[in-house]
């Protein structure tokens, strides 16, 4: 899951190195898409249009799950929230759960403040809680977060790139 609107982007470059190494992978790119974050009342009512059913037929496909994106305002994009809302559907997601459980989940995150200034502030625990916790929490077996924080871009893309690699070499 990939969600920033600018190809030529540092978090795009993060993307890249990420799934330089995996045999396979899908991204799903948010922006590129037109995906629309935004819940009619008829999804609220229950209906699954067929962009939700798409998603949620790649999810189901899939062992690992990544979440590509930048922070902004101390979260992911708001198309990325949206994905949330109308992706992880009751009756699939949850009250039951349905979908097919994923062996891991990773959060990849770029961030222009330092690690040190997002977690003395809160953000980064916040961050981690709501990505981990509440929206991938019981839907994958294991699950990561890592934020590439700061101005060393050549070691944020050598921690993706390395990243990707330890998924293909990893069973399951």
């Amino acid at each position: 899951m990939y969600a920033h609107p600018s190809p030529s982007s540092f978090t795009r470059e993060v993307l890249d190195a990420f799934v330089s190494g995996l045999p396979s992978y899908t991204v799903s790119d948010l922006y590129a898409s037109g995906f629309s974050p935004v819940m009619t009342a008829a999804e609220y009512a229950g209906a699954v249009p067929p962009d939700v059913r798409a998603e949620q037929e790649l999810l189901d496909a899939a062992d690992t799950w990544a979440f590509v994106y930048p922070v902004w305002w101390a979260d992911c994009p708001a198309i990325l929230k949206g994905w949330f809302d109308r992706v992880l559907t009751v009756g699939w997601a949850y009250k039951p759960m349905r979908l097919n459980v994923a062996t891991r989940a990773l959060v990849l995150c770029t961030a222009g403040h330092p690690t040190e200034t997002l977690e003395s502030s809160g953000v980064l625990p916040a961050m981690r809680t709501v990505m981990l916790t509440d929206r991938i929490g019981p839907r994958a077996h294991t699950a990561s977060f890592h934020v590439l924080a700061g101005p060393d871009k050549a070691t944020h893309l050598e921690t993706a790139a390395a990243l990707g690699r330890s998924l293909a070499t990893r069973p399951g």
